[in-house]
């Protein structure tokens, strides 16, 4: 007889977790204020990091994440821009010095990563680790991971809501 009691299954998500299906769309990740914009990679390339005293480059894999996080909402086709200027074209990622009076202009910050982690207690644009980015204090604590097939998400707070997005739905041009 199993010592382990019935139901008690080892890859069941736990409470606040949740795994979502996630091929060639993106996911909306919404608050009530705030969001993220969620995508794969989709192929391996490398990421130029450049800081204000140094330039690296980090391997981009297929099932990583491009994460662009809005912390007080604004248009959702603007975040598509960011994550495809990214996603398809490989620009680099800006990081500004800690302090620089433009980050608190920065309307979307972007992060690269395995796995990301939500924070509101970081200064927008001045962290050159993939792994954290800033968001809104409703979304702040959240973990993402890319895995194959999907995307797992940690600590989900009550009230958020998580959408497929199509991104047709959200051109990245003027032209309709």
């Amino acid at each position: 007889m199993s010592e382990k009691p019935e139901g008690d299954d080892p890859g069941a998500p736990l409470p606040g977790e949740v795994t979502i299906p996630l091929g060639e769309d993106l996911l909306i990740i919404r608050g009530k204020n705030s969001f993220l914009l969620v995508g794969k990679a989709g192929s391996r390339f490398p990421l130029c990091i450049e800081t204000p005293d140094d330039e690296y480059c980090q391997a981009v894999d297929p099932d990583d994440l491009i994460i662009v996080s809005m912390p007080e909402g604004g248009p959702v086709g603007q975040a598509r821009m960011m994550l495809e200027l990214v996603r398809q074209y490989h620009i680099p990622v800006v990081v500004l010095p800690k302090g620089h009076p433009g980050s608190k202009r920065l309307s979307m910050v972007v992060s690269v990563a395995p796995e990301i982690l939500l924070a509101c207690d970081i200064q927008r644009g001045t962290h050159p680790e993939q792994h954290l980015i800033c968001s809104s204090t409703e979304l702040s604590g959240l973990s993402l991971t890319g895995i194959s097939g999907g995307v797992m998400i940690k600590h989900l707070p009550p009230g958020v809501v998580i959408e497929h997005v199509n991104p047709e739905n959200y051109p990245t041009d003027k032209q309709q």
